[in-house]
C-alpha cells in the first residue's frame, strides 16, 4: 500500500497528493508518469509526476476530475492508501540527458496549458537546481484555475500568466504571449517545451514552427493504460507509429500528426470508435484494452 502523507485542492476539481513511494521516487526524472490504482477493482490512471523527494520517498502527483475513478481519488485524504503506485514509467524528459554546459548556454521557454503546469514544473526545478534558468508561460481559462503559481515563481527564470478572460495578469491564448516576447521584446528562444490539452499544443507547435523554434511536447493526454497495450495513446510522429506511454510522454511537436491524435482519442472513448480503429489499423492496432476484439 502506498499512502497518502499530503492532500488538498489546488482549484476547482485540481487536486494534489504527496504519497509516500520509496522506489518510485528514488529512480524517477522529470518527464515520467506513475500509474495509480485505488483499490483492487480500480482503473489504472497514468499520472504525471509532478515533483518528487528522494530522501523523504514522496512523489507528488497532480490530478483533474474528469470522470469516476478521479472523482473517488478526489474523496482520499492524508493517510489513505493506493492499493497500486507503479512506476517511474515512460522516458524522462530529454533535457536531463543533455550537457549541463550546453543547457546554460541554450534560451528555453516553457509552456503550460491548465494542468499542464504539473509536468513542467519538475523539470523548470530540475533545470534551476543545475544553475539553469528558463522562461515560462503558464496558461489557464480563469484565475482560480492557475494552480502552483509559487512554487513556479520560485524556479523559473521569468513567469508570465495569461488568463482566456483577462481575468489575472494578461488577457489571451499562451501563444499570444509567444508572440509578444518574440515580437516585441524580441525574445530568442533555441527550444520550446509544451505541455497542455492537445489543442493548445497543436496551436503553439504550429506557431514555433513558423518562428523557427524546436519544439517538444508531451503527450500524456491521450494516455490510458499506461504500459503501451491498450494502444489508446498511439500517434503519428513523423510519419511513423508511435505509443506515447512507453516510446515518449515526449515528442518532436512539428512531426506529430495532432488532428489524428484528436480524433482518435475521441473515437477510442466509444465500443463503434474502438471498432473502426481496428478496421482502420489492421495489424499495427494493439488492442490490448481487450475491448475491441484485440490481443
Amino acid at each position: 500500500m502506498y499512502t497518502i502523507t499530503k492532500a488538498r485542492q489546488l482549484a476547482d476539481k485540481i487536486f494534489l497528493m504527496d504519497v509516500k513511494a520509496p522506489r518510485v521516487a528514488k529512480n524517477c526524472y522529470p518527464g515520467q508518469f506513475i500509474i495509480a490504482k485505488i483499490d483492487e477493482y480500480g482503473e489504472r490512471i497514468p499520472l504525471t509526476i509532478c515533483d518528487y523527494n528522494r530522501e523523504e520517498g514522496i512523489i507528488t502527483i497532480v490530478f483533474q476530475v474528469v470522470g469516476a475513478s478521479t472523482e473517488k481519488m478526489s474523496y482520499m485524504k492524508e493517510g489513505d492508501a493506493f492499493r497500486d503506485f507503479t512506476g517511474p514509467l515512460g522516458m524522462p524528459s530529454e533535457l536531463v540527458n543533455e550537457d549541463i554546459s550546453e543547457l546554460k548556454n541554450k534560451k528555453i521557454l516553457f509552456v503550460a496549458g491548465g494542468v499542464g503546469v504539473a509536468p513542467v514544473y519538475p523539470q523548470v526545478k530540475w533545470l534551476k537546481e543545475n544553475g539553469v534558468d528558463a522562461d515560462v508561460i503558464v496558461g489557464a481559462k480563469t484565475k482560480d484555475l492557475i494552480i502552483l503559481e509559487d512554487e513556479m515563481k520560485a524556479v523559473s527564470g521569468n513567469l508570465y500568466i495569461t488568463t482566456d478572460d483577462g481575468s489575472y495578469c494578461r488577457k489571451g491564448m499562451v501563444t499570444d504571449v509567444i508572440k509578444a516576447l518574440v515580437n516585441e521584446e524580441h525574445k530568442t528562444y533555441d527550444v520550446c517545451i509544451a505541455i497542455g490539452p492537445m489543442i493548445m499544443m497543436k496551436f503553439v507547435a504550429l506557431l514555433t514552427k513558423e518562428l523557427g523554434i524546436k519544439t517538444i511536447v508531451s503527450l500524456n493526454p491521450i494516455m490510458v493504460d499506461g504500459t503501451g497495450m491498450c494502444g489508446a495513446c498511439r500517434v503519428s510522429v513523423g510519419g511513423e507509429v508511435k505509443f506515447a506511454c512507453v516510446d515518449g510522454p515526449e515528442f518532436d511537436g512539428h512531426l506529430v500528426n495532432f488532428d489524428e491524435a484528436m480524433k482518435r482519442q475521441q473515437m477510442y472513448k466509444t465500443e463503434e470508435g474502438r471498432a473502426m480503429l481496428k478496421l482502420k489499423e489492421g495489424a499495427t492496432h494493439h488492442g490490448g484494452c481487450g475491448q475491441c476484439g484485440g490481443n
